[in-house]
């Protein structure tokens, strides 16, 4: 609403001049449905009982949004919650093991069985004792021309998460890359990668969080350390 009505400062006028601009423009309140939740309306019969009702009718649609994302929100709460305890687990795993060996071993494990991923692979730059080339384990030297692909993401260290382009599908997973339609990619600088593969195309996507991700290929790195 502009400050003037006519030749009239719009603090000039009366009730009644109000009163008739409303009634000449009764979708106001549909562009400024605030308003509506501000103004003092009479429990009456008549024509009043209807404001009352879309006042009522906006506070309940505010009331379910927020119960919405609420709702949202808590089940979003839930689900790093579990994530935060299965990282934990998965770092303790990794302390607990003697050797590289069998700390490679408790991390594909880990994301076999508690992270549900539905193909597992991980890309170690040298080899270590107890450990060979099998269907979850690739040893491939650090300047192997296979690795090409994933020097950027190796460079960076950021997770990627979503569809892969073919190269990478055919390094990591072979002759089940087609089984693939979406992965969570671990670059770990200076050790190797790892990537979770899923059959579900929505299972990764660009733009997921990737916080927990990141914690588990340090969490590895870290571990593998201790074996250098």
């Amino acid at each position: 609403m502009s400050d003037r009505f006519g030749d009239k400062p719009a603090d000039q006028l009366g009730a009644h001049e109000i009163a008739n601009w409303l009634r000449r423009h009764p979708r106001f309140l549909q562009q400024f449905p605030d308003l509506s939740l501000s103004l003092v309306v009479p429990r009456e019969e008549g024509s009043a009982a209807s404001l009352a009702s879309y006042q009522l009718e906006v506070l309940r649609d505010k009331n379910r949004e927020l119960s919405r994302r609420l709702h949202e929100l808590f089940g979003n709460a839930q689900d790093n919650e579990r994530l935060a305890v299965r990282t934990h687990q998965l770092t303790l795993a990794l302390m607990r093991q003697d050797n590289a060996a069998d700390t490679l071993r408790a991390m594909a494990a880990s994301l076999a069985e508690d992270f549900n991923g539905d193909l597992v692979r991980l890309i170690v730059f040298k080899p270590y004792d107890g450990l060979s080339d099998n269907e979850w384990l690739q040893i491939i030297d650090e300047s192997d021309p296979r690795l090409q692909p994933f020097r950027d993401a190796l460079s960076d260290g950021e997770p990627l998460c979503g569809r892969l382009q073919p190269e990478k599908h055919v390094v990591l997973y072979g002759e089940r890359a087609a089984d693939v339609q979406s992965t969570a990619l671990l670059p770990l600088p200076g050790s190797g990668l790892i990537a979770v593969g899923s059959r579900d195309p929505n299972r990764f996507f660009p733009g997921m969080g990737t916080l927990f991700l990141r914690m588990m290929g340090e969490s590895l790195a870290v571990a593998l350390r201790r074996y250098d």
